[in-house]
């Protein structure tokens, strides 16, 4: 029954994958030599692979992930503490499958001559995802693999719940912060990547400083 029950959960998230890859075979001799393949950072495209990079390097990618995914649940130390948090797991490998099918979209739409600057795709793609993480930080149990892993949060499962609760806080802050950079698209960069680079050093820092309490 269990078993019945995983593969109606995943079955909707298998064949948007292979839908993926469907598209990419159907596409493949319409496409030209040359296709997008990067956006600077404001968005542009600035740079052409070929043809076989621009159809399957995402999908084979996004395939991939899935398959991890699936895999890390299986080996983890604590299968219980797993369980505590599965559906939100789940919910974040949708949101993920989501995610990266979306990007591909946004990236075959130059190949049909429609304009569009990638910024105004990743953007609100980025934020809904670091707001999911958000949610999902607050219920997530100690584990190896998935949350805020540094090795005083490992270490202590007080310290891991704290760091998580915070950092349930912070992920959606971040969020926000993301996405107002819709209207700053030139400067949408520093709009990501400070506030990820300050969130992951003040957690890291906070993670220690909490440990060193339980020790004193």
């Amino acid at each position: 029954m269990k078993t019945t029950t995983n593969l109606k959960k995943e079955l909707p998230l298998i064949i948007l994958i292979i839908a993926v890859f469907i598209t990419s075979i159907y596409l493949y001799p319409k496409m030209p030599d040359q296709m997008p393949t990067h956006w600077n950072a404001k968005g542009e495209v600035d740079d052409y692979g070929s043809r076989f990079m621009g159809l399957f390097l995402m999908p084979i990618f996004l395939a991939g992930i899935y398959l991890l995914f699936q895999f890390l649940p299986k080996i983890m130390v604590y299968q219980k503490n797993f369980e505590q948090f599965k559906d939100h797991f789940y919910g974040f490998k949708v949101l993920l499958v989501l995610f990266f099918v979306t990007i591909y979209t946004a990236t075959l739409l130059p190949n049909f001559n429609i304009d569009i600057n990638m910024g105004y795709v990743m953007i609100p793609a980025i934020s809904v995802l670091f707001f999911y993480i958000g949610i999902m930080l607050k219920h997530t149990k100690r584990n190896y693999f998935i949350g805020i892993r540094t090795p005083w949060t490992l270490a202590d499962e007080g310290v891991w719940d704290k760091t998580h609760q915070l950092g349930s806080k912070l992920f959606k802050i971040m969020a926000l912060i993301m996405v107002s950079s819709i209207f700053f698209i030139d400067q949408m960069m520093w709009f990501i990547l400070v506030p990820v680079i300050s969130l992951v050093l003040y957690l890291f820092l906070y993670s220690f400083l909490e440990y060193r309490k339980t020790k004193k």
